[in-house]
């Protein structure tokens, strides 16, 4: 089954920049197909493996800060090549 994932990860502390731009690269690393924007980063993939990242991934991401929280939003579906039209 594939999914689309929309994630924000937002540290509540002063230092939080370096946190989420190694948040993101680790992403990178993982092979998934990755999109990013400013205000979010989109994953792309098979449920299974999808979620296994996720979950390694937001545990170390929180390891990594004193506070903070992520936003997720997933979708059944592929949506890696959505263009608006309109």
């Amino acid at each position: 089954m594939k999914i689309s994932v929309e994630l924000t990860l937002s540290p509540l502390q002063e230092d939080f920049e370096t946190r989420v731009i190694n948040f993101i690269k680790k992403l990178r690393a993982s092979g998934l197909q990755i999109k990013e924007n400013p205000l979010s980063t989109q994953v792309y993939g098979d449920y299974d493996e999808v979620m296994k990242v996720l979950n390694s991934e937001i545990k170390d991401a929180f390891e990594a800060i004193d506070h903070g929280l992520i936003h997720i939003k997933i979708v059944k579906s592929d949506l890696s090549n959505y263009a608006a039209d309109f």
